[in-house]
């Protein structure tokens, strides 16, 4: 029998241009590679806690229900984000993560050739699905470590369909003003979605923070993506939420996979809200722990951006990547930018921080920078 002749596959031209996901190797197999006793990982803003107590009790209660299929419209958890951030619930949808979220955003706004713009650097995401919808990803350089809401106001076009406002902003962790807000907001026009990412909020402690929450009743532009991945503790279950205008919310309900956020996620999503003492107080330590490695940061002359999350930005003084390197070999991960002298590294355990202290010592010593060994 004659085979039939083979054609190649063919993907869509726009992927060529697209990269994926580089996930890092695991904490245990970098271990055994560099033969460490111990590793620390500092490189993906994770908490260094794991979920809330209350939410791993009800999680291990929900296990015995995972023959069934889980709540398609997560109407529990829904109704009582409506409940808490007093607005309805036909403006608030769940996401696998606020990732998913800002994907499906983009899905249903944005046409080949329209625009998305956003600061840079800040989070990876947004240009990626720039790409995926085929639109232009307008990147307006950030001043100072800061957004600069003046020029990202300034790139808007008629064929804007949406400005990401990364706040605090991922990776440098600075946050804009409620006046550069107010500002910005009056600016943009009212056809054109202001996206706020808001996945770090609950650590800012500046008085001149304004969320885009505050903001959403009076302006009918405004989205804001929120998450249980950081100080709730819960990334590995992969769920985030989004408040937006009614209209936007049954867009994405058309789009969205059924069944997208799994039923552990969405319990222990619930049971996390219970628990605001246990959440301040992870907030205070941040605070604390923070407040620790940029004393000791300027202690040892490394410049670093002033962060109102749960990470840091700091210049290495050489290539960021073969900072990187040096540093995970001396015993932690950070995360290096590319074309840039920059890392970002999350704020641990206490233990884990004045572990990082005694490399970053290390990594100066081995640069001719500092005396200090350990």
């Amino acid at each position: 029998m004659q085979r039939k002749q083979q054609r190649p596959l063919k993907v869509r031209e726009l992927l060529n241009d697209i990269k994926p996901y580089q996930a890092g190797k695991r904490v245990s197999e970098l271990k055994d590679e560099l033969e460490l006793e111990e590793l620390i990982k500092l490189s993906s803003n994770e908490s260094p806690l794991p979920p809330t107590k209350l939410a791993q009790k009800a999680m291990r209660l929900a296990v015995s229900q995972l023959n069934r299929y889980p709540d398609g419209g997560s109407r529990m958890l829904v109704s009582k984000l409506s409940e808490r951030l007093k607005v309805p619930a036909e403006n608030i949808i769940i996401g696998n993560g606020s990732n998913e979220l800002i994907r499906l955003l983009a899905q249903v706004l944005a046409e080949p050739d329209d625009e998305l713009v956003m600061a840079w650097p800040s989070f990876v995401v947004y240009p990626l699905v720039a790409k995926m919808m085929q639109a232009k990803a307008v990147e307006i350089p950030l001043a100072d470590d800061r957004h600069d809401l003046k020029m990202m106001a300034a790139a808007v076009t008629d064929k804007t369909k949406v400005v990401f406002v990364c706040n605090p902003n991922n990776p440098t962790g600075t946050i804009v003003s409620r006046a550069e807000t107010m500002k910005f907001i009056k600016q943009v026009p009212s056809d054109v979605v202001i996206a706020f990412d808001e996945a770090y909020f609950e650590f800012v402690d500046s008085d001149d923070y304004i969320s885009g929450l505050e903001l959403f009743s009076d302006y009918p532009n405004i989205v804001v993506f929120r998450t249980f991945s950081k100080i709730y503790g819960m990334a590995g279950a992969r769920i985030g939420y989004a408040v937006a205008p009614k209209e936007l919310v049954g867009a994405i309900q058309k789009v969205r996979e059924p069944f997208n956020i799994n039923m552990l996620a969405q319990v222990g999503a619930y049971y996390s809200l219970d628990c605001d003492t246990e959440i301040s107080r992870r907030a205070a330590d941040n605070l604390k722990e923070k407040t620790f490695i940029e004393g000791e940061l300027k202690r040892l002359n490394i410049k670093f951006a002033p962060s109102q999350a749960n990470f840091i930005y700091a210049d290495m003084g050489k290539d960021a990547l073969v900072a990187a390197k040096e540093m995970q070999k001396l015993g932690v991960i950070v995360r290096a930018f590319p074309d840039s002298n920059y890392v970002r590294v999350t704020i641990g355990t206490s233990r884990e921080n004045r572990r990082l202290v005694k490399i970053l010592e290390r990594y100066l010593e081995d640069n001719n920078s500092a005396p200090t060994r350990f």
